[in-house]
């Protein structure tokens, strides 16, 4: 009877040790749909661990990152998932979750210093420089390898951003194709993204590409080069994916994307918090695949693209 008992005790801490914790996503800005996906992954899996996941949503502000921050300690979170604002601010954050005791997995962006669980990030270097490599290809085979390309940057202090100008830049130098210049996003809008494509089309009259490092803003880059009547002349690339890339890549809109696998990545930083949290082996770095898909080979990776990219 006492063995029955401490049997039925042992089951009921071990169910309540999984069922009660609750642990946070901290994520920099929901309204972007790689996170958004992301997010998705990271639910999905800890649904089917038995975990329950709050998300917290930080509006792309690094002030209201640090409050999320604080109440996710005084709410007793088990654990903390987080894709910062920027490398510098993580490091905050990771200091005042280790002082609480708090448990950290980073999911992609990174972090300047700190100490966490796992790092679950893609190789923005070599993914860029694929795409650089397949752009290079493109503007010579049209004879544009004298054109200029321009760069829509993510934030440079982000250090995602620069592994994503490095690689690409490599690409371009060894194909000696100039750039034109770079602007960093700040408010992360359509018309930003327009603005700035605008005012490089009519600064470089030989400018021949648009790289986008990031997906979101498309729709203001397109209308830019459509408005100037320059769509038989300036290549669009970009970086990530949108659902309307499917259709828009397959027409030669947008001719290539570097494609992180943010679905994957979500479902890949659940599984190692729970590693941790249940005593297992936890790899400290792991990186995720970036997909180099193009006109030529999207039919190909429809349903991977739809899966670990989309999160559809």
């Amino acid at each position: 009877m006492k063995i029955i008992v401490m049997i039925i005790i042992a089951t009921i801490l071990q169910a309540a040790s999984v069922d009660t914790k609750k642990i946070a996503y901290l994520v920099s800005d929901m309204d972007i749909s790689f996170w958004s996906v992301m997010s998705r992954g990271i639910k999905d899996r800890a649904d089917a661990l038995g975990y329950e996941v709050v998300v917290f949503d930080s509006s792309n502000s690094a002030k209201r990152e640090l409050e999320l921050t604080i109440k996710i300690i005084k709410e007793k979170f088990s654990a903390l998932i987080i894709s910062p604002s920027n490398s510098s601010a993580c490091v905050t954050i990771l200091k005042l979750a280790k002082n609480a005791n708090i448990p950290v997995v980073i999911s992609d962006i990174g972090t300047d210093s700190g100490e966490y669980i796992s790092y679950i990030s893609s190789n923005n270097k070599s993914g860029a420089y694929n795409i650089g490599k397949i752009l290079s290809k493109k503007l010579i085979s049209k004879g544009w390898e004298n054109g200029k390309v321009g760069i829509i940057a993510i934030p440079q202090k982000r250090l995602n951003g620069q592994e994503r100008t490095a690689g690409f830049m490599k690409a371009m130098n060894e194909a000696g194709i100039k750039g034109a210049d770079i602007k960093q996003l700040e408010t992360w809008d359509n018309n930003e993204t327009y603005n700035f494509t605008k005012e490089m089309i009519n600064n470089y009259p030989d400018l021949r590409a648009v790289w986008l490092q990031t997906a979101n803003t498309y729709n203001g880059a397109i209308r830019a080069i459509s408005e100037k009547g320059k769509k038989n002349d300036i290549f669009l690339i970009a970086f990530d994916a949108e659902p309307e890339f499917i259709s828009l890549i397959s027409k030669g809109i947008i001719i290539a994307s570097g494609m992180q696998q943010p679905y994957l990545m979500g479902e890949e930083s659940m599984n190692c918090m729970h590693n941790y949290l249940t005593g297992k082996t936890v790899n400290k770095n792991k990186q995720i695949p970036i997909l180099s898909i193009s006109t030529e080979n999207i039919a190909n990776n429809i349903q991977i693209i739809r899966r670990n990219v989309l999160g559809l």
